[in-house]
């Protein structure tokens, strides 16, 4: 089978699987971050989960807290509250077992603004301009913590377009735009997944967080491959599935897939499927 163009990414499994199959993580996605959303809005009145993404509190019982900035807090000589502490943990010790970077697909509003991008990229054919290395994000980790022990601030939450977009979808944007408006530019125009795949310092430290967790994408049907090209125009992160799709583990061992799932819904052949990275039979 001839490669595909990638602005028709997903229309044979589209023709071949249906119209829910072939979209269906995306959907399921999109629907877990507009409630995570919504039940911030209505926090207040509803009362299930308040606060912000930084820090927050299920049902009044339930902290959670950003592990980056919880990090750079203690970097920077301040000692959370007991509280935040638990949150940090509950949170680590949740994605630690989930999967790769799951809060990145699942729950940060920002991925719909990048995932936005890469879309209309490809409809337009754009091509981007610069191409950079994917491990400047890591790297961003060490030295916003050695910035906040320097400084004895939190840096990180000055310029944070993840809790800038967050805060402004529950209380209001005003100049936030900007910032948002510069990180869609960017990967539309710029660099290709520029924010989430290069960028992103919180995405990176859940993939750290997330490097031995459970859930994995697996390529169960490899020899069914047409190599379309399809799953690797929708991947955030298409390096990550390359291995899988050659002899070897089938699975998609690096701490870098978001576990989005759009490799799956894309798939005419149904070569991907989520896998448990214990149990999943090698079937070499």
């Amino acid at each position: 089978m001839a490669k595909n163009l990638a602005k028709d990414a997903g229309r044979d499994a589209i023709r071949e699987l249906g119209w829910w199959r072939a979209h269906r993580f995306l959907i399921l996605r999109r629907l877990c971050q507009l409630t995570i959303i919504g039940l911030f809005i209505a926090g207040p009145t509803v009362g299930i989960l308040k606060g912000n993404l930084s820090s927050s509190n299920l049902f009044d019982v339930i902290p959670f807290s950003d592990p980056l900035i919880i990090l750079q807090s203690l970097a920077a000589g301040h000692m959370p509250e007991l509280t935040a502490l638990i949150g940090f943990a509950v949170v680590v010790v949740f994605y630690a077992l989930i999967s790769p970077r799951a809060f990145c697909a699942w729950v940060c509003p920002l991925n719909i603004v990048t995932d936005l991008a890469a879309w209309l990229r490809r409809k337009l054919n754009l091509k981007t301009s610069y191409r950079w290395s994917p491990k400047i994000r890591y790297w961003l980790i060490p030295v916003l913590l050695v910035g906040s022990a320097v400084s004895g601030t939190v840096l990180w939450a000055w310029i944070d377009p993840v809790a800038t977009l967050h805060r402004g979808l529950v209380f209001g944007m005003g100049a936030g735009w900007i910032l948002i408006g510069l990180v869609f530019a960017l990967d539309l125009l710029l660099v290709e997944h520029g924010w989430c795949g290069h960028l992103c310092p919180l995405g990176a430290t859940y993939g750290v967080i997330g490097r031995k967790s459970l859930l994995r994408v697996t390529a169960v049907r490899r020899e069914d491959c047409t190599k379309c090209m399809d799953c690797y125009y929708v991947c955030p992160e298409p390096e990550v599935i390359r291995q899988p799709l050659k002899e070897g583990d089938r699975r998609v061992m690096s701490q870098d897939c978001i576990s989005c799932g759009r490799c799956i819904d894309v798939c005419a052949e149904k070569v991907f499927e989520f896998g448990n990275r214990i149990t999943v039979k090698q079937l070499d």
